[in-house]
């Protein structure tokens, strides 16, 4: 029997990084699902498809292999066997990324093998519509959140961390319109699950976050 955590959120809410050290601490695999629609976004960039052009994006779904796979224990995020870890976080693919996961024929690409992951292994997944579509059954759901402002100056930071030229006022345009997007999109739009436990991280730090994940995880019996 696997065990199954799902946690949603909004952007710059710090998913990824709490997934991925609640995973670490539960022995779990960690599967970034932002990571793989990233990387599908990171294909139709590079090869100029419109996200409006639904019948050249489904043609070009049959082009794009996106597969995960953990080398000395971080995750490899693969684009037809390119390693793409570097070049899936700026604020083009993010927003390339809200525009093309609404697209059925992109979230039919990349479900079944999110699916097959759960099915066979103890995970902690993580993205928008976890909860409510990928893992609907999951046995902990977690809806992790913080303020646009809080969100955003993390993201700033993270960006200018990595060299990328940006003001804390553009970064926080873009989180509120990417809040916008997920939240109105016509497909699985971002929303908390009915029994998903609220965690608001704002005024937390990361430990304390991770701390009240396991916490949580320990009272509802997963191992």
């Amino acid at each position: 029997m696997s065990y199954n955590i799902a946690m949603d959120g909004p952007a710059g809410a710090g998913k990824s990084t709490i997934a991925k050290k609640a995973a670490a601490r539960l022995g779990y695999i960690y599967v970034d699902t932002g990571a793989m629609y990233r990387a599908l976004s990171l294909f139709f960039l590079r090869n100029r498809v419109n996200p409006d052009d639904i019948e050249k994006v489904a043609e070009k779904c049959r082009e794009a292999d996106v597969t995960i796979s953990y080398e000395n224990g971080e995750q490899v995020v693969w684009l037809n066997g390119e390693n793409v870890n570097s070049l899936i976080r700026t604020e083009e693919v993010s927003m390339m990324t809200s525009k093309m996961s609404a697209i059925p024929a992109v979230r039919e690409k990349l479900l079944s093998l999110q699916k097959k992951l759960a099915e066979s292994e103890n995970v902690i997944m993580d993205g928008r519509d976890i909860g409510t579509c990928v893992l609907p059954n999951a046995d902990v759901k977690i809806y992790l959140t913080a303020s646009v402002s809080v969100r955003a100056k993390r993201r700033y930071e993270e960006q200018k961390g990595k060299g990328i030229a940006c003001t804390l006022e553009e970064v926080e345009e873009n989180v509120r319109m990417r809040d916008e997007q997920d939240m109105n999109r016509p497909v699985a739009p971002l929303r908390k699950a009915e029994d998903a436990i609220l965690v608001d991280s704002s005024d937390m730090t990361i430990d304390q976050v991770v701390d009240e994940i396991i916490r949580i995880c320990k009272e509802k019996g997963l191992k």
